[in-house]
C-alpha cells in the first residue's frame, strides 16, 4: 500500500453515532477499521537482491561446490518481518455527541482534520430532533434520571406550546444579531440575513435559529431545533424549561442530531459501513460540497488554520438558562 491509498484518506466524512456509544470509542473503532483496511492491501512486490549461493557445479561428476550469483527477494520490509505497514492514523473529531445522544457525527482524517477547524470557525448551524415527555422532572433532565417531581399536564395544548416556542425563537434571534455585532440597517447585514449567513463573531451561549413542534400527543411531544454552540445537556435543559413555562414539568427522552453543517443523515455512514472502502467513498463524495460551503462561509480565511490534534473536539459551556441567551456566556 503506497502513498496513493493514503492520499484518498484526507478529508471529512460523517458517521451515525448510535445512543449508548461514547465518542472516544467510536473514533478509536473507526481508526482501527481504517488501519485494518490499509494493512489488508496486497503489499508491493519485494525488491530483488543478488546473492551468491553455494551449490553443485554443473557437469561435475565429483559434485564439486561453487558459488552462483542468484536473484532472490528481499524480505526486510515484509509485514511478517517488520510488522504492519500502518500502525497509526490521525482521526479528528468534530462537534461531540454525548453518550446518550445519537445522530450525525463529523470526523476528519489526516490533513482533513484542518477542515474541522474551518467548520468550527464557520459557526454552522446544526439540526436536532428532541423528544420530550410531560408530567415529571428529574435531576438531569433525562427520562431515566432520578425523579424529582410529578405534575399534571391536562391543561397543556399545542397552541400553548407553539407560543412558547415562538417566544424562544424570537429571543434567540435577537441574541444572534447581538453576538454578530451587525447593524441590521446596513445593506451588508440585510444581504447576510437573506442568505442566512448571520453568525456570531466569537464565542457565545447556545443560539437557537429555529424551533418548532413536529408532533404533539400528550404526554409526548417532538421538537425540531436548529441551533449552534449547543451541548446535548443544554437541549435537555431546554425541554425542562419549556415544561416550566407551560406550568408543568417535562423531561427529555431523546436527542438526535440530524444535520451538522452540510452533513446530513443521508451522508452519515452506519456502523456496518465503518470500513476503508466506504470511508474513502464518503470523503470523495463530500469533498466538493465541503469546499463550496466553507468557501462561502469563510472565504480567504481557509488557508490560515492550524492542524488540530487527535483529541480535537468542541463542547460548549452554556448559560444558566436556555430560553434567553445571556451576554458574555462562554462557548
Amino acid at each position: 500500500m503506497g502513498s496513493a491509498g493514503l492520499s484518498r484518506l484526507h478529508g471529512l466524512f460523517a458517521v451515525y453515532k448510535p445512543p449508548g456509544l461514547k465518542w472516544k470509542h467510536l473514533r478509536d473503532t473507526v481508526e482501527l477499521q481504517l488501519l485494518k483496511g490499509l494493512n489488508a492491501r496486497k503489499p508491493p512486490a519485494p525488491k530483488q537482491r543478488v546473492r551468491f549461493l553455494l551449490g553443485p557445479m554443473e557437469g561435475s561428476e565429483e559434485k564439486e561446490l561453487t558459488l552462483t550469483a542468484t536473484s532472490v527477494p528481499s524480505l526486510v520490509n515484509h509485514p511478517l518481518v517488520c510488522g504492519p505497514a500502518f500502525t497509526h492514523l490521525k482521526v479528528g473529531m468534530g462537534h461531540r455527541l454525548d453518550v446518550r445522544a445519537s445522530g450525525v457525527l463529523v470526523l476528519g482524517v489526516g490533513h482533513g482534520c484542518r477542515l474541522l477547524t474551518d467548520m468550527y470557525n464557520a459557526h454552522l448551524t446544526k439540526d436536532y430532533t428532541v423528544r420530550g415527555l410531560l408530567g415529571k422532572a428529574t435531576d438531569d433532565f433525562c427520562e431515566d434520571g432520578r425523579l424529582v417531581e410529578k405534575t399534571t399536564y391536562d391543561h397543556v395544548t399545542r397552541e400553548k406550546l407553539d407560543r412558547i416556542l415562538a417566544m424562544i425563537q424570537g429571543s434567540h434571534q435577537k441574541a444572534l444579531v447581538m453576538y454578530s455585532n451587525l447593524d441590521l440597517k446596513t445593506q451588508e447585514a440585510y444581504e447576510m440575513a437573506v442568505r442566512g449567513l448571520i453568525r456570531p463573531l466569537n464565542k457565545s451561549p447556545m443560539l437557537i435559529t429555529g424551533i418548532r413542534c413536529l408532533h404533539f400527543a400528550p404526554p409526548e411531544f417532538l421538537l425540531e431545533v436548529q441551533c449552534m454552540h449547543e451541548t446535548q445537556k443544554e437541549l435537555r435543559k431546554l425541554v425542562h424549561e419549556i415544561g416550566l413555562e407551560l406550568k408543568t414539568t417535562a423531561v427529555c427522552s431523546q436527542v438526535r442530531r440530524t444535520r451538522d453543517g452540510f452533513f446530513t443523515l443521508d451522508s452519515a455512514l452506519l456502523r456496518t459501513q465503518w470500513d476503508l472502502h466506504n470511508i474513502q467513498d464518503a470523503i470523495r463524495a463530500a469533498a466538493p460540497q465541503v469546499a463550496s460551503e466553507l468557501e462561502k462561509s469563510l472565504g480567504p480565511q481557509l488557508d490560515t488554520k492550524e492542524l488540530p490534534s487527535r483529541e480535537w473536539s468542541w463542547e460548549s459551556q452554556g448559560p444558566s438558562s436556555t430560553l434567553v441567551p445571556e451576554r458574555g456566556a462562554g462557548h
